[in-house]
């Protein structure tokens, strides 16, 4: 396979073009400066792919301490991502028969789900993925999880089970955390193995995804190269301290968020995933069946484990973005994965007029889909 690849980074512009002029490269390497010089993030990186082409520009830095650019082989923790990789693993098996999406919670983890009007009878494996099921998300209880110094699963569960849930399940959409959890238990029970294991022998191995992983555990490092992750703890105040989070416990977000990977894997792995080559025709049709969301990104519907977001030009992309302490995500991309787009940003906060790193990201995603070039 014959590929091009360029790269460009701060202060050195010069992207190579690819079909149909430059394709956006320019424009987004423009972007890249403009999130770190207005923006006043520490670093930012993407990767643009158009079939076997692959483009890889970046700005700012990997590390502020010693001044280190970003690189395409450098990982990060990819947050909501995870749960494509998730969603992906209930549909293998549901395609070999070994759970039904229209299996109930209670009948994959008995006595679970219930407590303060939480009823797994009630909810599906389909729930869990779209995030119909009304389940609380644990995440919005951040006192109950300190409290914890371990995070199993179980624990997890337990501080939603704690809270009534959003609604009767099936009847609203709300983002929730805990539907992972449950589902990441679901495929341990179901396989009698590890979900790291699962994504590593599904997924990441079958398809070279060398820097993917899902943690074991509390492990808090990240292996291999990888930039540092700066957070202000979600303060919106331009004098807020910044703090290294690069090391932390990812157990407390596990199957909904802890996973880890490279920009290159995460568009092969998306690629693979909208082309059709890791699942079969009838669960990728419910992987991509949409339910509307709500307090959620503007424009955005949700499949399992995957969401579709229109730009402002018309266009429809598919993929999935995760934020986590010091590092957000996007991976997005055309329906039959031939052009993908994903970038990281390696702090967790925008001073240049977005109103977080997501107005970045999507004004990257127009830069690359939404141009008209002539013909």
């Amino acid at each position: 396979m014959h590929q091009h690849t360029a790269r460009t980074d701060s202060g050195r512009p010069g992207a190579e073009p690819a079909e149909g002029g430059a394709e956006g490269y320019e424009a987004v390497q423009r972007l890249l400066r403009q999130a770190v010089i207005q923006g006043g993030l520490p670093g930012i990186l993407a990767e643009v792919r158009d079939g076997d082409r692959r483009w890889f520009g970046t700005a700012g830095v990997a590390d502020t301490r010693t001044g280190r650019k970003r690189s395409p082989q450098d990982r990060f923790r990819i947050g909501s991502i995870t749960k494509t990789f998730v969603a992906t693993v209930v549909l293998q098996l549901a395609a070999e028969g070994r759970l039904s999406l229209d299996d109930t919670a209670e009948q994959w983890l008995p006595g679970v789900v219930h407590g303060h009007h939480h009823d797994g009878a009630g909810v599906d494996i389909r729930m869990l993925l779209n995030h119909t099921s009304g389940i609380f998300n644990y995440t919005d209880d951040q006192q109950a999880l300190n409290r914890y110094e371990a995070h199993p699963p179980e624990s997890l569960v337990q501080i939603a089970m704690s809270h009534p849930p959003a609604f009767t399940p099936g009847s609203g959409w709300a983002y929730s955390n805990t539907n992972y959890v449950l589902a990441g238990m679901i495929v341990e029970r179901a396989t009698g193995r590890a979900l790291a294991e699962e994504i590593t022998e599904r997924i990441s191995r079958p398809f070279g995804l060398a820097g993917t992983y899902l943690p074991h555990g509390s492990d808090p490092t990240i292996r291999g190269p990888h930039s540092r992750h700066y957070t202000k703890l979600f303060r919106t105040d331009l004098g807020a301290p910044v703090h290294d989070a690069t090391e932390l416990d990812p157990s407390m977000f596990w199957a909904a968020g802890g996973m880890i990977s490279t920009a290159g894997d995460l568009n092969r792995f998306f690629g693979a995933l909208l082309g059709g080559r890791i699942l079969p025709p009838d669960r990728q049709r419910d992987m991509f069946t949409t339910v509307p969301t709500r307090d959620w990104i503007s424009n955005a519907a949700y499949g399992l484990g995957v969401s579709s977001v229109g730009l402002p030009c018309g266009e429809t992309l598919w993929g999935m973005g995760g934020a986590l302490f010091g590092s957000w995500s996007y991976a997005y991309g055309a329906r039959d994965g031939h052009q993908m787009v994903t970038a990281n940003v390696n702090g967790d906060w925008s001073n240049g007029g977005w109103d977080d790193p997501i107005g970045i990201f999507t004004d990257l995603l127009q830069a690359k889909f939404c141009r008209r070039t002539d013909t």
